[in-house]
């Protein structure tokens, strides 16, 4: 985990207090929630815009939960929509199993497409946030963004009413939801198993 601009996770120090997503603990729980649902997979291409500015962290973050599943990882990115399709396009070429979207605000607008061009590309695909699945992505595993939400502007509060940040610990997500749609997996010929239905916490049919 990458601590960055505060000293620590419960003392931050400085001037600087905020929410954390646990980047390499989630990818490695998103990996394997992809090799539960795909047992022979190997290769996982990730998805990144590299102009968002934690792209280098992101890769990073993914490269290390794939060695400690034991899986391989390609990098594919789209800076724009227009390379939405060219990213797909390479990570067939490269024989990827699944592929992993970081969210982040040009993915997020538009989910849909994404959604819809791992549909036809027959990519099965995992995202971070529920609004992805629901949108027909096939599997969404990540924080409550919107419970971190509800602590920031808590924090927020709190401050302006005199706290000091450097006393705030940094929040930590406490709920991780996991969401499969059946649609999806259905258009993309997957059965999913029993035991991955009996764990999520939402399925959408």
């Amino acid at each position: 985990m990458r601590i960055g601009l505060v000293s620590g996770m419960n003392r931050p120090g400085g001037n600087v207090t905020g929410a954390t997503l646990l980047s390499t603990e989630v990818e490695v729980k998103r990996l394997g929630l992809l090799k539960e649902l795909l047992p022979k997979a190997n290769l996982i291409a990730a998805l990144i815009n590299p102009d968002f500015p934690l792209a280098e962290a992101r890769r990073q973050d993914v490269l290390e939960a794939a060695s400690r599943v034991g899986l391989k990882t390609i990098v594919v990115t789209a800076r724009s929509e227009s390379e939405f399709e060219p990213a797909f396009t390479t990570a067939i070429e490269q024989r990827a199993d699944a592929l992993m979207v970081f969210a982040e605000p040009l993915f997020n607008s538009r989910r849909e497409q994404l959604a819809t061009l791992a549909e036809r590309y027959k990519l099965p695909a995992i995202y971070e946030v529920r609004e992805y699945a629901l949108a027909g992505g096939l599997m969404s595993y990540g924080a409550d963004i919107v419970g971190l939400y509800r602590e920031v502007a808590h924090y927020t509060a709190r401050i302006l009413r005199g706290e000091k940040p450097s006393d705030l610990p940094i929040v930590q997500p406490t709920k991780f939801p996991t969401v499969i749609n059946l649609k999806s997996a259905k258009a993309l010929g997957l059965t999913v198993p029993p035991t991955l239905l009996a764990t999520a916490d939402e399925v959408i049919e």
